[in-house]
């Protein structure tokens, strides 16, 4: 006779219990069971009680582990927003590059958590998650990246089968305006290039003249190193970021590409070389006297004590990396490279980057066109 086992959903249970360094701790506690029938109690210590201090605070901590105790039977109770995102920080963030896992722990832990955590999955409506987006007081791009962020989440809680398998409801959500910039980005003309070279110390003169050559990220910037410089070849090697002083794997693999340097550009590079304590091959290019050459400097410190005030005092207001990458693919245009080769200097995957995102038409270039098309369009006797 077949016997038919009910599947039921299970909430476990929390203990207290003393660590092997006599701190007491929180665990929770389940029951697994076996193919041939049975149970086995399984346990998870949650954290030290001196932390959580309550028992209310350790379920919140530990309630996302029911989606794995039960997934056998996932259906069975009310999964909420909270948990999804906290099996979704606990499962996905492992293999995103460190930067990234970061803006989104941002993203869940400051603003999606808080304001959906205690929802459950099923009843979350796209036109009030609309509206939510449309009043959020942030910049129409990191709108965008919510939005994005959420329509991952409901995948993901698909295929964790917490909810039916269908269309995903966050993709009926519109956001407008999210490539839409709050603030034009700042291009440099060549005048002020030099201004500013002039008005830096080193090694950031040579920091700041290296990124408008090549257009580099500053985590790619500040992650060179020696052995990057291929000196009989003339280039540079970008083969890592560092972001937050932790080191990853650079963007996108069309970032990982080798940059033509310039024999002027190399004089450059080699003279700092010169003068730095640190010029081993495994050296950091620009290291920090003050981590002994560890680690190289740390990007935010050196545009708010060292760029943003050389701008200031140059007369053209607040500037800082990204004012570089801006002002390399605007000066390529200049040159009249092609856009096949600005995206490939840029290093991006998506030539619409290239063309929609970065870079400005220098003021002068576009009087010359415009001088150009109105002479066409006049007639001679009243040109």
């Amino acid at each position: 006779m077949l016997r038919l086992t009910r599947n039921t959903y299970q909430n476990g249970w929390i203990e207290t219990r003393p660590s092997k360094q006599q701190e007491l701790v929180f665990v929770y506690r389940w029951r697994e069971r076996r193919p041939g029938g049975g149970c086995t109690k399984r346990s998870e210590v949650i954290g030290p009680v001196s932390v959580l201090k309550t028992e209310a605070n350790a379920w919140r901590t530990i309630e996302h582990r029911k989606l794995t105790v039960n997934a056998g039977s996932p259906r069975r109770h009310t999964v909420t927003v909270g948990m999804l995102v906290n099996r979704y920080l606990e499962t996905e963030l492992a293999d995103v590059r460190h930067s990234t896992a970061k803006a989104y722990r941002s993203y869940l832990n400051h603003h999606i958590a808080p304001r959906w955590g205690d929802y459950p999955v099923r009843d979350m409506k796209p036109m009030a998650v609309e509206q939510w987006l449309r009043d959020l007081a942030v910049a129409p791009r990191t709108k965008g990246h919510l939005h994005n962020l959420m329509r991952v989440l409901w995948n993901c809680a698909m295929r964790w089968e917490l909810i039916e398998i269908g269309e995903n409801p966050m993709r009926l959500v519109r956001v407008r305006g999210t490539s839409k910039r709050s603030r034009e980005p700042r291009v440099l003309g060549v005048a002020e290039c030099h201004c500013l070279f002039a008005a830096l110390d080193e090694p950031f003169r040579t920091m700041v003249i290296l990124d408008l050559a090549t257009g580099l990220r500053c985590s790619e910037l500040l992650a060179l190193q020696w052995r990057d410089v291929l000196w009989d070849d003339l280039t540079l090697l970008v083969r890592r970021g560092i972001v937050n002083g932790v080191v990853s794997d650079v963007k996108t693999k069309y970032s990982n590409a080798g940059i033509p340097l310039d024999p002027a550009l190399a004089g450059v590079l080699l003279e700092w070389q010169r003068r730095t304590p640190f010029k081993s091959p495994g050296d950091w290019v620009f290291a920090s006297p003050f981590k002994a050459g560890k680690a190289p400097w740390y990007p935010w410190g050196v545009q708010q004590r060292h760029i943003t005030p050389a701008g200031i005092r140059c007369g053209f207001g607040r500037i800082g990396w990204h004012t570089f990458r801006h002002t390399f693919r605007t000066l390529l245009d200049e040159t009249g490279a092609t856009m096949k080769v600005q995206q490939e200097l840029m290093r991006h995957s998506d030539i619409r980057t290239t063309m929609n995102v970065y870079g400005r038409a220098m003021e002068g270039s576009k009087r010359e066109a415009h001088g150009k098309v109105v002479r066409l369009v006049l007639p001679a006797r009243v040109a």
